[in-house]
């Protein structure tokens, strides 16, 4: 083995960490921009849940109050279309 082929080998395996540095920079800077538009996404969604009056919190118990009243709302419209 000769000291040109060990540079060589050292200095590819440097220039490989340096190149996946700068992949894995490139990957955060994508994640905290996801991050920011998708926590700006969830507040603009809260907002209007609470202008409709429910919270992340209640809107499980509101869904299910709803499916019930349009459960007994088609049937009171398909008693209706029997008479």
């Amino acid at each position: 083995m000769t000291m040109t082929n060990t540079n060589g080998d050292i200095t590819a395996r440097l220039n490989n960490l340096k190149s996946q540095i700068d992949q894995g920079k490139t990957e955060k800077t994508k994640a905290e921009a996801n991050l920011e538009s998708y926590t700006k996404q969830r507040d603009e969604v809260v907002a209007e849940m609470q202008e409709l009056g429910v919270t992340p919190e209640t809107i499980d118990g509101e869904i299910e109050r709803l499916d019930k009243e349009i459960e007994a709302d088609l049937k009171k419209a398909e008693e209706l279309l029997k008479a």
